[in-house]
């Protein structure tokens, strides 16, 4: 199979799989989650309707972390919150994704001026390199981490390094280089719903529930 190949095949069939198995995935992780259910809470609630402090807790919680995580953890959490808002904007607002977003779904929305992206993209590649390096010199985080912990990071990193690489055609030939692109979003789509990443999905539910188990019991979150 050559390069041209390679490319129609990640493209179709690849794109259709890796998609089939994320959504069919993620959605049987979601279930699997749901059926578990709870024991019932028969304690008396403090608050009427909790349910507002699992929607503020989202809010809260995603928009900054807790202080003491900031008072001893600046910079990590710094980092984290820098490679997740430079993923989101490289996925969503590269004018390319977009079109690849919008020839799959129909939905379409303006994007951001390629050279932002550009910069975003070297910021979020210097985060991911700091994230992969607390994690490996860091004593604690580096016993308690697995392969799975590893293995997320790689496959976070990779298509962003080769999505720069293949639009600045550095180090090889264009269409090589997206071919490695294309594949490597696919191998993330795929694994996904296997792996750590699996958070991007449900931390909504935990966050929520944490917010509502809190405001039930009259804690303040």
């Amino acid at each position: 199979m050559n390069t041209m190949e390679m490319l129609a095949w990640v493209r179709g069939p690849g794109l259709v799989l890796s998609l089939s198995i994320l959504v069919i995935g993620v959605g049987v992780r979601l279930v699997e989650m749901l059926l578990l259910g709870r024991k019932p809470d028969l304690s008396e609630p403090r608050v009427a309707h909790s349910g507002g402090y699992g929607w503020r807790t989202i809010l809260t919680r995603s928009v900054l972390p807790s202080s003491a995580c900031v008072r001893y953890r600046r910079i990590e959490f710094l980092t984290g919150y820098v490679f997740h808002l430079g993923l989101f904007l490289v996925v969503f607002f590269f004018v390319p994704h977009i079109l690849l977003i919008e020839a799959v779904t129909g939905l379409s929305w303006p994007g951001l001026a390629a050279g932002l992206v550009d910069g975003v993209t070297l910021i979020t590649l210097a985060a991911l390199l700091l994230a992969f390096w607390f994690r490996l010199t860091d004593p604690v985080r580096r016993f308690l981490s697995r392969f799975n912990d590893w293995y997320a990071l790689a496959i976070t990193f990779l298509p962003v390094l080769t999505g720069y690489l293949a639009y600045h055609r550095l180090l090889g030939e264009y269409n090589t280089l997206l071919v490695l692109h294309i594949l490597s979003v696919e191998v993330l789509l795929a694994s996904l719903p296997f792996t750590r990443l699996m958070h991007g999905f449900t931390l909504w539910f935990s966050r929520w529930y944490t917010g509502q188990m809190a405001g039930r019991r009259g804690v303040k979150v």
